[in-house]
């Protein structure tokens, strides 16, 4: 399964392509931060991510798409930034019926990490060693990208294997 794991942000859009099954060694397979100048227009930031992100689902054909949902910030200028950048990583996906898988940071980091409270060091750390990697994936946009695909592959495979059955005995 190919998975593009988007962290949605404004002026830093981490996304993470990982290639794997449950169970089973996963494969590093692109990770970039889209980044967008904080001067500019919000049309031409959001115009600007959308050409790139559809740029990466073109060149990637990934089979889901996983956004990090917008949880819980104090700060209202950038939660907004960051639902605009989900939204847009969400059009991508439904432009090509890409089916869109939506997680918390908390599910991400206890996935990753086996802490929902885990800080960026600690799942920079663990992507690292998940992918086999040489040297730490920087900056944490890109990081989190790919915690946020690695979450995917681990639990999306069991949830989709568990609806499979479900329905299979229906």
């Amino acid at each position: 399964m190919r998975v593009m794991g988007v962290d949605p942000g404004l002026t830093r859009c981490g996304v993470g392509v990982v290639e794997g099954a449950p169970g089973r060694a996963l494969t590093l397979i692109d990770v970039v931060v889209i980044r967008t100048p904080h001067e500019a227009p919000l049309e031409e930031r959001l115009t600007g991510l959308e050409q790139a992100l559809e740029e990466l689902v073109a060149r990637h054909e990934p089979e889901i798409i996983a956004v990090e949902r917008v949880f819980s910030q104090h700060n209202l200028r950038t939660v907004m930034g960051t639902a605009q950048a989900g939204a847009v990583a969400a059009l991508a996906a439904g432009r090509r019926g890409i089916p869109l898988s939506l997680r918390t940071p908390s599910e991400v980091k206890a996935a990753v990490t086996g802490n929902g409270r885990a800080d960026k060091a600690q799942v920079t750390a663990m992507v690292t060693r998940v992918l086999r990697l040489d040297a730490p994936v920087r900056p944490p946009d890109a990081a989190d990208a790919l915690a946020l695909a690695i979450t995917e592959i681990w639990r999306g495979g069991a949830e989709r294997r568990l609806q499979a059955a479900t329905g299979a005995r229906r």
